[in-house]
């Protein structure tokens, strides 16, 4: 018998081609498992401060507060209204939205319209803004975070000025 027909009388060789089939099957269903456990792309995020202002005199567009020297001489209340969306400009609902500095802090989630309300004012549970007695502006520092969204930090995101 010659080394040809040894080869193809040989039924081990039935099995290299079994073998790799269920191999093939096998390394699919991992693939597949490991492809379905990835978390979705996340994505950034369009903040927009739409009106910034002291409590009790209202808010103006932008995001600078002016207040007088009477009212920064005491701890004060301010008010800041932002609008969060994702890049196709859909409101992002249910961020968690922190705004701090000059030893206040006020904190709020996103309504279903991606707008937040952020006030300083203790019965919102927020603490109020002080100016020292030489200092004549400071800023506040806005973060935002949510599910499905790189987190948003922006220093120096509301400006607050004193004026004589």
């Amino acid at each position: 018998m010659t080394i040809l027909e040894k080869l193809f009388n040989d039924d081990r060789a039935i099995e290299l081609p079994i073998n790799i089939v269920v191999m093939l099957v096998v390394g699919m269903v991992a693939l597949a498992a490991l492809v379905a456990i990835i978390p979705p792309p996340t994505k950034n995020m369009s903040v927009n401060i739409d009106n910034a202002g002291e409590q009790s005199a209202g808010m103006n567009p932008g995001n600078t507060v002016i207040v007088g020297s009477t009212i920064a001489s005491s701890p004060f209340a301010i008010d800041v209204l932002i609008s969060v969306a994702d890049p196709d400009g859909y409101p992002v609902r249910e961020a968690n939205v922190v705004l701090r500095g000059l030893g206040g802090v006020a904190t709020n989630t996103t309504d279903d319209n991606g707008r937040c309300l952020l006030s300083t004012d203790t019965t919102s549970g927020g603490s109020p803004v002080s100016l020292g007695p030489n200092q004549n502006e400071g800023t506040m520092d806005l973060s935002i975070s949510t599910d499905g969204f790189y987190d948003f930090e922006k220093t120096d995101a509301v400006m607050i000025v004193r004026t004589s």
